[in-house]
């Protein structure tokens, strides 16, 4: 009997740990969650300053251009301002520079003509406000910034970094990698022999891995000996969060991983309803969450981005897991198993009305690896759908899109 898919992500979500917290320096904190809330402690800027380099005037001494005003100081970005402004001055100003006491407007300097060292004229009118960013512009003192669950991208670290609060987070996981098998080969093989295959699932599995920001341990190929895949296991064991393999899980009498796990009650071997990927194996091992993903490459592709991802960002602490859905029209009709949710590769694009259009970018077969490298999204066929006819709505899932679903959003529970 085959587990339902949510059903089998939902327990896979309640049995991973969630990992300490750490402080990060700032260039470590992208691909970090938050794992408290970010409050302002201060005002941001803390300052009136200029947006523009030119010359900080009082507006209502431009209104009748030109106007020649005497230049009473010189204020870079970093330096303080000397001289309060009355009418009839102006303020030589870079940007970044605080306003001087006195100033409502800054002229940018292409609309002026220096005269001489102490004196400018002005071309057109200023009004008040004028290229001054406000104190407080970008964050106000005290106001929540970022909430904690959130997966920092590299303009949250620079946020940090410009409230001087090294980011608190979650430590990333530690996962441990092998793919299994007698016919699987480095990548690197020249010439492959008869029946022999060369390893992109853990080419694919390694670049998923680091596309998430994990620290990833590859413990390369293991062939079909259970005492050779028994050591390896052990040694994986040590220093990880997670463990995954691919290839193994299957019902085969040389699938390794089964055969070697199957009695030890804590790794589950299941029958999912979806494809591709029907075959995964979950659970621990010493204590170590295990994740045993197929053999045939996409199959490899969905079960992560079904099962592993949303676990490895769970540990994490974040809140969003999934990756994003939107609606979209699928332009060639396809039949699809009712009993499984299915997952389509396909390539998309826009119409003029902003509406997505998607249409399959190869085979569908779990071994077709180029259909995925052709792919922008998975198209999502449910459960009890045989046939999606042409024109047909389907939920795209934007397999190049950061992860926007929470769980309750996605499983709705």
């Amino acid at each position: 009997m085959m587990r339902p898919l949510a059903e089998m992500q939902a327990e896979v979500l309640e049995s991973v740990p969630l990992l300490e917290e750490i402080e990060v320096d700032f260039a470590d904190a992208v691909g970090a969650v938050l794992s408290r809330n970010v409050d302002a402690p201060d005002d941001l800027p803390g300052f009136e300053n200029a947006a523009m380099d030119g010359f900080a005037v009082i507006a209502e001494d431009t209104v009748s251009p030109p106007a020649d005003l005497s230049v009473v100081d010189d204020v870079a970005a970093g330096a303080v301002p000397s001289v309060a402004l009355t009418r009839g001055m102006a303020t030589r100003i870079m940007t970044g520079a605080p306003i001087p006491t006195g100033a409502d407007a800054v002229v940018p300097v292409e609309v002026t003509e220096e005269n001489q060292a102490d004196s400018v004229r002005i071309f057109e009118a200023a009004s008040v406000g004028d290229h001054i960013r406000p104190a407080s512009g970008n964050v106000r003192a005290g106001t929540r910034v970022f909430d904690a669950g959130l997966r920092l991208r590299a303009a949250h670290a620079s946020v940090m970094a410009s409230m001087g609060m090294h980011p608190l987070v979650r430590r990333r996981p530690v996962v441990a990698m092998m793919s299994t098998g007698d016919e699987v080969v480095p990548p690197s093989t020249p010439t492959l022999g008869r029946g022999a295959v060369r390893d992109s699932n853990g080419t694919l599995i390694m670049a998923m891995l680091t596309d998430l920001g994990v620290e990833v341990r590859d413990f390369g190929i293991v062939n079909d000996d259970a005492s050779a895949f028994e050591r390896v296991l052990e040694e994986a064991v040590e220093g990880a969060d997670a463990i995954v393999t691919s290839g193994g899980v299957s019902m085969g009498a040389y699938d390794i991983v089964k055969l070697t796990l199957r009695d030890r009650g804590s790794v589950g071997f299941w029958k999912i309803a979806m494809q591709p990927g029907k075959p995964f194996a979950f659970g621990t091992v010493g204590g170590v969450p295990f994740f045993g993903l197929p053999g045939n490459p996409v199959s490899v592709f969905v079960s992560f981005e079904q099962f592993m991802r949303p676990a490895l960002l769970a540990m994490m602490g974040a809140d969003r897991l999934f990756r994003d859905r939107v609606e979209g029209i699928l332009d060639d009709g396809v039949d699809t198993d009712p009993s499984k949710t299915v997952f389509l590769r396909v390539a998309i694009e826009r119409d003029g009305d902003g509406r997505w259009h998607a249409r399959t970018s190869g085979g569908q077969s779990s071994n077709v690896l180029s259909a995925l490298a052709f792919a922008d999204a998975l198209a999502v066929v449910p459960v009890g759908i045989g046939r999606v006819e042409p024109g047909g709505t389907v939920e795209l899932e934007m397999i190049h899109w950061p992860e926007a679903r929470s769980r309750k959003e996605a499983l709705g529970d």
